[in-house]
């Protein structure tokens, strides 16, 4: 008997160590028996919080779960918007597990890779009919936040939600929206467009104003020309007046002195050129001026 008995504790051991599991904190444990998830009296999976717990040996076997909040993070996907524009969208999103059973079960005993490429499935579905349902410049500019609350909602309690495999959707967002090269172009295309419209329009509308104020400029010059002209002409016309009253007071005064003015103005006119010649006798009272005092 005493020979056996070191083999019986080393058995003995064994059996107590095997049957001791410990659950790290951030992750959860489900215990399988002969592969079958065991539950409880309410046919729930027991979950396993983090501890030491204990386990039948060779017959349970411990599942251990990430119960910490994980990334999606895949490849910009396509989608159509209510346009029937395409767009290039980069999202990414936060996920945690919320029913370790259901979650084993439905992504065939835990598989993270099977379960991110059902979860991703259900997001590019989600927004597929968020961004089917909106404009580019809504999603551009106006309703992204609207657009992340509306599919992170939708995947948590919408029909073909997460929840049915065991997931809680924590966030959605979108990193990033393009357009692809040929929609870029058209857009492009159609936004010069309109921007070459409004400026068409802008100029329009300053040459109509310019056209009005040189119009008003011009009746401005115009009524100050005519006002001007009118008040020339008046004070030449009392400048005539005043001029030919002096010249008819003075030749009443002197009429001999204003009779030799004229006549040297007439000499000056006759010969100013070289090349004037006139026919006229040298008696004539034209040179009468030009004779000797005695001659008169």
């Amino acid at each position: 008997m005493r020979k056996f008995l070191p083999a019986l504790i080393v058995v003995i051991l064994a059996v107590i160590y095997s049957s001791v599991v410990e659950v790290q904190e951030g992750t959860r444990g489900i215990m399988l028996r002969f592969g079958k998830v065991l539950r409880d009296s309410d046919n729930k999976v027991v979950v396993y919080q983090p501890g030491l717990h204990f386990k039948v040996p060779f017959i349970e076997k411990l599942k251990v779960l990430d119960a910490r909040i994980r990334t999606l993070d895949g490849t910009a996907d396509r989608f159509v918007t209510i346009e029937k524009k395409d767009l290039l969208v980069d999202s990414y999103v936060k996920w945690r597990i919320s029913n370790f059973g259901r979650f084993y079960t439905a992504t065939g005993g835990g598989d993270y890779r099977l379960a991110a490429n059902l979860l991703r499935r259900k997001v590019n579905d989600r927004l597929r009919s968020e961004i089917g349902s909106r404009t580019i410049q809504d999603i551009v500019s106006g309703t992204r936040g609207e657009l992340m609350a509306g599919a992170k909602k939708a995947l948590n309690t919408g029909a073909d939600s997460a929840a049915d495999l065991g997931i809680k959707v924590i966030d959605v967002r979108v990193k990033q929206i393009n357009l692809p090269d040929e929609v870029s172009s058209s857009i492009y295309q159609r936004m010069r467009a309109e921007r070459d419209a409004v400026a068409r329009e802008h100029r329009s509308e300053g040459k109509e104003k310019a056209a009005f104020i040189q119009a008003d400029v011009d009746r401005k010059v115009t009524v100050i020309l005519a006002t001007a002209n009118k008040q020339a002409q008046a004070l030449r016309g009392e400048g005539d007046a005043m001029a030919a009253k002096l010249y008819t007071d003075a030749f009443s005064k002197y009429p001999q002195f204003f009779s030799f003015m004229r006549s040297m103005e007439a000499y000056q006119a006759s010969f100013k050129n070289k090349g004037n010649l006139m026919i006229v006798k040298p008696d004539s009272d034209f040179f009468r001026y030009m004779q000797t005092p005695n001659a008169h």
